[in-house]
């Protein structure tokens, strides 16, 4: 009993203890706080807390003396009464103490960002905890700490201090620190409660940067678990009572600003008056400040959207006006010291180049003019897109306020904007906070390593999209600092704790892997910031020029590299002013360079403290760039046509005019970032490979398979694997076995090509069995053309049936089948009995043979069922040396088997009238093929004839459509040579022959005969002589016909040819040499004594030679006399007999051939003298020498046939007649040849025809020799004619021309 109430006593006395704590700075009452818990928790438990309890109250005390001097040493502030807000200072003051959150809006211009420390001084604050004073940016944050330190009489360090980044000029005395709200935002990993501050002062709230906003949000769940912190919000005018409803309706005071009104011009750059030019920016500036001064002297503030205009501008101004006007730069980036001047006094008149910073951060002094082009640069993210945009966008009204506000502070002043009023009225009021138009994967990671909860759930001022959270996860994924649940995992932690975007943080991360963190510490600083190296509009050249050196052709990032080490040797050389100079030289800022190396060393730093450490030996190129890819993989490039590049989700950029790997332009890069500008850009590239990416992306790739199929030499289903990241394809058509991805369908893929089709390496006895089962009965099919086994999924249900799941490769279905048949033999083998279907007869070889004869030419053929193929139907195959020697006629046949067929399809294709008279057709079609055989008529001519017979109706020969007939019907031919390579192929026999007429009798003649070839013969000591020889070569018949043929070099040879008709007129010249040689001196004297030769030779100039009329009468000495009446020899004894007889006719046939060759060049000649070139008969005329031309020619002595040579006297004076009677009646000559010139047209192209084919027709040779009569019974009826002609009897004799 008595332990328990001295352990009441005990805690009683610890709880009065804990009231002292607010006598202690904000700072220590969290830590006392804590170690007095502890205290009471031992109590509890009873345990001493003797020593403990001492050592905290030690710490009490010191604490307490601590505050005591910090609020002896609080400075009594002076107020200017003149600025607007210390009119305000007892409201504000007296709302300050009662309420825990204050809104102050005021005006620019109001004193709010000096006065609102001071007033917090003056109510005691700052002594407990620090005055936190923050700022949009860091120019602000070190100037606003000047001033206020110069208004309390102290200077910076002291009592007033800021922390911006790289540089803390806050000491131990400090009561009010100056920061950007990115530094309290980065305390907040440290100290969560913000334990350090008394006072928070949001300024320029109104700005709503992603750091003001998530600030806002921060401190509205703080406020509750720290209530002796205090928060001010200022903000100017715009929409105020949006904080105020944040902070659950909050007071609101506001403040005026200018003492002195403020006029607005509108000068819009189109212009008003049609007699008016457009102005550009340039000109409208130059024009406003002229307009300006017209109204007295005074500064002037110009607003621009970034650094390069702020250079453009600064150039024709001091083209413009007088050397005494001092032009400034003000931006973000410009260096502290010439921040400074723009706030220290002068003398001459001043124009401010500014940026959107001096719109709200910072107050000009002096401004008595503004200048307003209405524009800013603005950052836009695109969560759709998911690229981050600089355009220069129209501000808002509330921004266009504000710029108007930074004038008039010393008297009246003038807003010029460059722009009309209508644009003004129609902009939107407030400009779109940055948490609606950035990436938040920052913020998201930084609230989840805070343990803030969900972003939805976060009390932001206005909430971001859920399209931009959800954007924020995504990359936070690619970058492995989430999960799929959104849950934060290590690496998140740790990149953290890296004050760097969460992509460059990745990169360092990754660099301890790949031992490259010396590099990438540098490249990520450098990336981190604004390049460093300058390219003034003037002088582009000459920056290019300096900045080459730096550049590498595979990658901008060693560029990055090459210049750092640049830097810092110089700087190991060079005075500080000497390396100032240096860079300005060098078209690089020394600034920004200055502040690489400052961020560089804060990074190793952190990086340290992480347990990380810098690589010994240089990074090789693979390793660093892999290091950088993991925080890329959004940002990378697949090269396509007209430089353009294929980047994530399917945008296409290209690559920055500026970059080293611009003119090379590897096939794969990576780029830094992708910013739209007047384009699409990729900016700091590098070459990679996409192996890299595959290695790198892990579960952001997407894997597609393609084309699963079976492999037969691995025994495998394998498919094309397609791997893409975001869209970009980084592995195509890579094999993949398919099996373990998709079993289901790999196995019905293994059965029906490895088992069903056969395409599987198996020697099991069931595989042979079945494939030569279903090749037997596929042959049939094939010729049959029809289905005579079961189709393939019947096959297929077959092997499905018996084989088991999971089996759908070779190795696995070897290992069950051998298991499998210990118990079941047979279980796999198909049964021919099975299989075959009710088909009807099945195909054999009398119907389908498997070689067409033609007359003892043997041509093999073959088969194939495939419709609509090329080679559907039936194939002959037909050797070069046989091209010549196969009747199309005989073709026409077809095979057996499909004859029924051809012949209705046949019947199909006649016109509808004719059709009719022989339907219906299958009957007609049998009845065909039961009365005809193939003969030496075509099908087509066949059947002609015994439909003839059949119905009494004649079909013509135009009225069949042969190529109406579907091609499996229509025999297709293939030539090959000896090699048996294909040479032609196609289904018209007649356009092949004449294709390859030459080379068939070439290679006819190249093949080797030795058995019926001999050289230089002498007599007929050779034996029998042939009409024609069967033989067999390369496994095929053929059929040649030998030949006694007279050699160029005047011996005597047998030869073999392809042709019967050549091998009769070969051997006929063969023979009259022979005859010759035999005749000897009787020969030598005819041909030397020949009757009324040099009479005929006169007749002959023109035609030919007297040499070539010579041997043609001497051939047709011999021919009449020797080889006219009988067949030509074949034996010894045969030529012998027809030796003896030509010599007792050969002095009769001597004279007469004499007197008939001088008759006929006799009368040749007189025509020829008679014929006339006058153009009116020239039809006529054209006529006649065509038929002169194929009457009287070189050789017509041998080549006219014997029964009508004599005639040919009486056709010429036949031809004398008719051009006597051609110069009284043209008229009748033209009526008469009408006819006449119709049918020899045809009856030439048809003599071409068959001489092509080596054909003698002699139903057409009696035509042609009809027609010249039927010229003498039109022209020339006096000379009677040798039988009865007329138009319509030739026409009958043409119909049996076309018939034969």
């Amino acid at each position: 009993m008595p332990n328990k109430t001295l352990e009441i006593n005990v805690e009683n006395e610890l709880a009065a203890l804990r009231s002292r704590l607010a006598e202690c700075p904000t700072r220590d009452r969290a830590r006392l706080d804590r170690r007095l818990r502890e205290l009471r928790r031992r109590v509890r438990e009873g345990k001493p807390v003797e020593r403990g309890l001492e050592q905290w109250l030690t710490d009490l005390e010191v604490a307490v003396a601590r505050l005591r001097e910090r609020r002896a040493a609080l400075p009594t502030p002076d107020f200017d009464e003149a600025l607007p807000i210390n009119a305000q200072r007892a409201r504000i003051a007296a709302a300050v103490r009662a309420h825990q959150v204050v809104v102050v809006c005021g005006e620019t211009g109001s004193g709010k960002t000096t006065q609102l420390p001071k007033i917090c001084l003056s109510l005691g604050l700052g002594a407990a905890g620090l005055i936190g004073h923050t700022q949009p940016r860091r120019i602000a944050a070190r100037s606003v700490a000047g001033r206020i330190a110069a208004e309390l009489g102290t200077s910076v360090g002291g009592q007033v201090g800021y922390k911006v980044r790289f540089s803390d000029r806050t000491g131990p005395d400090a009561l009010i620190k100056l920061m950007t709200d990115g530094i309290l935002l980065a305390e907040t990993q440290s100290d969560r409660r913000l334990d350090q501050y008394e006072v928070i002062i949001i300024d320029e709230a109104h700005e709503r940067s992603l750091n003001i906003d998530f600030l806002l949000g921060y401190l509205k769940r703080l406020l509750p678990r720290r209530p002796d912190l205090k928060l001010i919000i200022t903000s100017a005018t715009i929409d105020p009572e949006r904080f105020s409803r944040h902070f659950g309706d909050a007071p609101i005071i506001e403040v005026s600003g200018r003492t002195y009104p403020v006029e607005l011009r509108y000068r819009p750059l189109p212009a008003t008056d049609e007699d008016e030019r457009d102005r550009d920016l340039q000109q409208a500036i130059l024009d406003a400040v002229d307009e300006v001064w017209q109204q007295g002297p005074g500064d002037i503030l110009v607003f621009l959207s970034g650094e390069r205009e702020i250079r453009e501008t600064a150039e024709s101004l001091r083209k413009h006006h007088p050397p005494n006007t001092e032009i400034l730069p003000l931006y973000a980036r410009l260096s502290a010291a010439e921040q400074n001047r723009v706030f220290q006094p002068h003398g001459r008149p001043r124009i401010v180049l500014a940026t959107n910073v001096a719109e709200t951060s910072l107050t000009v002094p002096g401004i008595r003019y503004v200048i307003d082009p209405g524009t800013a640069r603005i950052s836009r993210y695109s969560p759709r897109s998911r690229i981050q945009r600089l355009p220069v966008e129209k501000i808002s009204q509330a921004s266009a306020n504000q710029r108007a506000g930074r004038c008039g502070r010393v008297m009246a002043g003038i807003c010029v904007r460059l722009y009309a009023e209508e644009d003004f009225q129609a902009r939107p009021p407030f400009t779109d906070p940055e948490i609606l138009r950035t990436h938040l994967a920052a913020v998201i990671l930084q609230m989840s390593a805070l343990n803030l909860g969900r972003p939805e759930d976060f009390p932001f001022v206005e909430p971001p999209d859920s399209r931009q959270i959800s954007d924020g996860f995504r990359l936070l994924f690619e970058l492995g600092a989430v999960d799929e649940q959104r849950h934060i995992a290590e690496l998140g932690r740790q990149l953290a704790k890296l004050p760097v975007d969460p992509r460059l943080g990745r990169m360092l991360l990754a660099a301890q892997g790949e031992s490259c963190l010396r590099e990438v510490l540098v490249i990520v600083a450098a990336l981190a910031i604004q390049d460093p190296r300058e390219r003034p509009l003037e002088k582009q050249q000459a920056a290019d020029e300096k900045h080459r050196r730096f550049r590498d052709e595979q990658s901008d990032f060693l560029s990055l590299l090459k210049l750092w080490e640049y830097y810092h040797e110089q700087a190991r050389q060079l005075s500080r002013n000497q390396l100032r100079n240096l860079c300005q030289a060098e078209f690089l800022s020394f600034v920004r360079m200055r502040e690489w190396h400052d961020l560089h060393r804060e990074l190793l730093g952190r990086v340290t403290e992480m347990g990380m450490r810098l690589n010994d030996e240089p990074a090789p190129y693979d390793g660093l760039h892999r290091a950088l890819l993991t925080g890329l993989l959004g940002h990378l490039g697949l090269k396509q046509e007209e430089h353009a590049y294929l980047g994530a989700r399917g945008r296409n950029f290209y690559l920055f005019p500026g970059s080293g790997l611009f003119k090379k332009r590897p096939r794969w890069v990576m780029a830094a970032e992708v910013v739209e500008t007047s384009r699409l850009f990729a900016r700091t590239v590098a070459r990679i490979e996409p192996e890299w990416v595959e290695r790198l992306a892990g579960p952001l790739l997407k894997h597609s398979y393609a084309e699963p199929h079976w492999e037969k030499r691995s025994a495998q289903v394998s498919a094309t694997e397609r791997v893409t990241l975001y869209g970009l394809p980084v592995v195509v058509g890579r094999r993949v076995n398919y099996g373990p991805l998709d079993p289901v369908l790999a196995r019905e893929i293994f059965i029906r090509h490895a088992l069903v089709e056969g395409e599987f390496h198996c020697k099991a006895a069931f595989f042979q069995h079945n494939r030569q089962l279903l090749a037997e009965l596929e042959e049939l099919e094939v010729r049959a053309r029809r289905d005579l086994t079961a189709d393939e999924e019947a096959l297929y249900r077959f092997y499905d049936e018996r084989v088991p799941e999971g089996i759908y490769s070779g190795p696995s279905f070897e290992t069950w089948r051998k298991r499998a048949e210990r118990d079941q033999p047979r279980l796999l083998f198909l049964d021919r009995a099975v299989l075959l279907a009710e088909a009807g007869p099945v195909a054999d070889g009398e119907r389908f043979p498997d070689h067409l004869d033609l007359d003892g030419l043997k041509l093999p053929l073959t088969y194939r069922f495939a419709p609509g193929t090329d080679d559907d139907g039936v194939t002959l195959t037909v050797p070069l040396a046989a091209v010549n020697q196969v009747d199309p006629k005989r073709l026409d046949w077809l095979v057996p088997g499909l004859r029924a067929e051809r012949m209705a399809a046949l019947l199909k294709s006649l016109p509808k009238a004719l059709r009719r008279n022989f339907v219906p057709v299958p009957n007609y079609a049998r009845a065909l093929l039961e009365a005809i055989e193939p003969g030496t008529r075509s099908l087509v001519e066949a059947m002609t004839e015994q439909l003839q017979r059949m119905t009494g109706v004649r079909v013509s020969e135009e009225a069949w459509n042969p190529e109406a007939v579907p091609g499996h019907l229509r025999m297709r031919f293939r030539v090959v040579d000896a090699e048996g390579l294909e040479l032609a192929v196609g289904r018209d026999w007649a356009a092949i022959q004449r294709q390859l007429r030459g080379e068939a009798r070439a290679g006819f003649a190249a093949l080797p005969t030795p058995e019926f070839e001999r050289e230089r013969l002498r007599d007929w000591d050779f034996g029998e002589l042939p009409e024609e020889v069967n033989f067999v070569r390369n496994g095929i018949r053929l059929r040649g016909y030998p030949a006694l043929v007279a050699e160029p070099d005047g011996t005597l040879a047998l030869r073999l040819l392809d042709s019967l008709a050549r091998a009769e007129m070969a051997t006929r010249g063969g023979l009259r040499r022979l005859i010759g040689w035999r005749l000897g001196p009787v020969f030598r004297t005819l041909a030397r004594d020949l009757p009324q030769f040099q009479r005929m030779t006169l007749h002959f100039v023109g035609l030919g030679t007297q040499e070539t009329l010579r041997e043609d009468l001497l051939n047709a000495i011999l021919d009449r006399a020797f080889l006219s009446d009988e067949p030509l020899p074949r034996d010894r004894a045969a030529f012998e007999a027809l030796l003896a007889r030509g010599k007792t006719r050969l002095s009769a046939v001597r004279g007469e051939m004499g007197e008939m060759a001088a008759a006929i060049l006799a009368a040749y000649h007189e025509v020829r003298r008679t014929l006339s070139d006058e153009p009116v008969w020239a039809e006529a005329m054209a006529d006649i020498r065509d038929q002169l031309a194929h009457l009287i020619y070189p050789g017509f002595l041998g080549q006219t046939p014997p029964e009508w040579l004599p005639h040919l006297p009486r056709y010429l004076r036949a031809i004398a007649l008719r051009l006597q009677k051609l110069r009284q009646a043209p008229d009748k000559d033209r009526q008469r040849r009408g006819d006449i010139v119709r049918l020899w047209e045809g009856c030439k192209r048809q003599l071409e025809r068959d001489a092509e084919r080596e054909r003698y027709d002699a139903e057409l040779i009696r035509f042609r020799w009809l027609l010249e009569e039927l010229r003498v019974s039109q022209f020339a009826q006096e000379l009677k004619t040798v039988a009865p002609v007329s138009v319509k009897r030739l026409e009958e004799q043409w119909g049996r021309v076309r018939q034969g």
